[in-house]
């Protein structure tokens, strides 16, 4: 299963890559963050991030995509900028009719590090492990991108399977 992973932000958006399956060995397909101005306007800043998905998309053609939840911040603007970010990814993976996951960020660490209170060093440092590589991917958002890419195919791949079979014995029972 190749999973796009998506740590969604206005400024910086992770987007990383993995191909892999349960009980088998990870490998990395891909990398690296959709940058846009914090001075932009907000809808050039979406419009950029959006094609940057889309060529993600489009060069890597994955399975499923995985998203961060967005989860209650202090910050309301960010959470606001977070937010329209994952709703871009959303929009964009379900043009395709690819799967979509939603990770908390507690999942994915628990996922990858086995505690749902790690910290960022500890998250990087789990991925670059798990993936062999010879160094953490930088920013975290391109490394927390990969950790819901392992994450989803870890934990999320298995209930894709149950909500296909599900589907295709014509229950119309899936996850909510």
């Amino acid at each position: 299963m190749r999973v796009l992973g998506i740590d969604p932000g206005l400024t910086r958006c992770g987007l990383g890559v993995v191909e892999g399956s349960v009980g088998r060995p990870l490998s990395l397909v891909g990398v690296g963050v959709v940058r846009t101005p914090a001075d932009a306007p907000l809808a050039q800043r979406l419009v950029a991030i959006e094609q940057g998905i889309e060529a993600w998309l489009d060069e890597h053609r994955p399975d499923a995509v995985a998203v961060e939840r967005v989860f209650s911040q202090h910050n309301v603007r960010t959470v606001m900028g977070t937010a329209q970010a994952s709703g871009i990814a959303l929009v964009a993976a379900a043009r395709r009719g690819l799967p979509v996951a939603l990770h908390t960020p507690s999942e994915v660490k628990a996922a990858v590090s086995g505690s749902g209170r790690a910290d960022k060093a500890q998250v990087g440092a789990m991925v670059t492990r798990l993936l062999r590589l010879t160094e953490t991917p930088k920013p975290a958002d391109a490394a927390d991108a990969l950790a819901l890419a392992i994450c989803h195919i870890w934990r999320g791949g298995a209930q894709s399977r149950i909500d296909a079979a599900l589907a295709a014995a014509g229950t119309g029972r899936t996850r909510p």
